[in-house]
């Protein structure tokens, strides 16, 4: 079994090819810009780790893996656009460098070429593997309308919060693991059980990512803190604040998101320390991740195989940046 470093830089050389022809080039160069911008690559790497977990990669992981890899990227293009985005890894989104119309379209091309790549896959698996795809895709899509809808709301529960993430982050996660189990011949039961460890990484992911918007070290973490705050987006940490404060600490957080003070995220993030949100969320984020490991633990497979899977949930949980 190889690490996931290892299969990273396998999988980058492997995308590094063009997936777009040259012309027009007005639409084909913002997606190659987009593209080079980098990433974790980590959702087609699951892919891969998902195969081999099973058995020895095949050719057609790396397809799925490509497809995947160019999905997520569509659904970034998108996301940018709606949150009006300036920068996405500190370079300028697609619609901010390219304007706006062109964005749209870059993205829905990058996902027409998600499907050439599944489109050369084994007759054998192509269906099955189209299936996942496809309701991971539909998810995905409500999670974000989800999102949307989340802004306007201050009722919010955590129930709902955790569903919509599940949709947003989980299922991509999940499902990336899945198909590389397809393809590595897992039967249902263990594909199941690496599914389910997916979606709960993912959780514990966000969690993880939530925490460190708020309390990180800005230099690990590569921004100011408090972007969430500013932004008075629905994290764990917010959802769960609203659910637990008193009425007067209820009351001076409502009035801050309402409001742009200068002092609003030192503010907010006094409530949250008042109301031990911090703390919380390292706990919480542990259930995750312990929920996940059970799940892989079930999966009847030497545990060295399991081992890079296990090594790289730990290293998303625990992360400083």
């Amino acid at each position: 079994m190889q690490s996931f470093d290892e299969l990273s830089k396998k999988f980058a050389d492997y995308f590094s090819r063009s997936h777009f022809p040259a012309q027009p080039a007005t639409l084909y160069e913002p997606n190659n810009y987009f593209l080079s911008l980098g990433g974790k690559r980590l959702r087609p790497v699951l892919c891969l780790m998902g195969n081999e977990l099973f058995g020895e990669i095949k050719a057609d992981a790396w397809n799925v893996a490509t497809a995947i890899e160019l999905f997520h990227n569509f659904t970034l293009i998108h996301d940018d656009i709606m949150d009006k985005a300036p920068l996405r890894r500190g370079k300028p989104t697609v619609h901010h460098q390219y304007g706006e119309s062109t964005a749209i379209l870059a993205g829905d091309v990058m996902l027409v070429k998600a499907y050439d790549y599944i489109n050369q896959l084994s007759p054998v698996y192509i269906s099955r593997i189209l299936h996942i795809f496809n309701k991971t895709a539909r998810e995905v899509c409500e999670g974000q309308q989800l999102d949307m809808d989340f802004e306007t709301r201050n009722d919010v529960s955590f129930d709902e919060y955790l569903h919509m993430i599940t949709l947003k982050t989980s299922v991509l996660l999940a499902a990336s693991l899945q198909m590389g189990g397809i393809l590595g011949g897992a039967d249902e039961q263990n594909l199941e059980l690496l599914y389910q460890f997916g979606l709960k990484i993912g959780l514990a992911f966000q969690m993880q990512d939530d925490y460190l918007d708020a309390f990180g070290d800005p230099k690990k973490f590569g921004k100011q803190p408090g972007g969430d705050i500013l932004a008075n987006k629905k994290t764990f940490l917010l959802i769960k604040t609203l659910e637990i404060v008193n009425d007067t600490q209820r009351s001076e957080l409502q009035h801050l998101l309402a409001t742009n003070e200068a002092d609003k995220v030192q503010r907010v993030l006094q409530l949250y320390n008042d109301c031990k949100i911090g703390e919380w969320a390292k706990e919480q984020k542990e259930v995750y991740l312990t929920q996940a490991l059970t799940h892989i633990d079930e999966i009847p497979i030497a545990p060295e195989r399991k081992q890079p899977l296990k090594d790289l949930a730990g290293l998303l949980v625990k992360r400083d940046y």
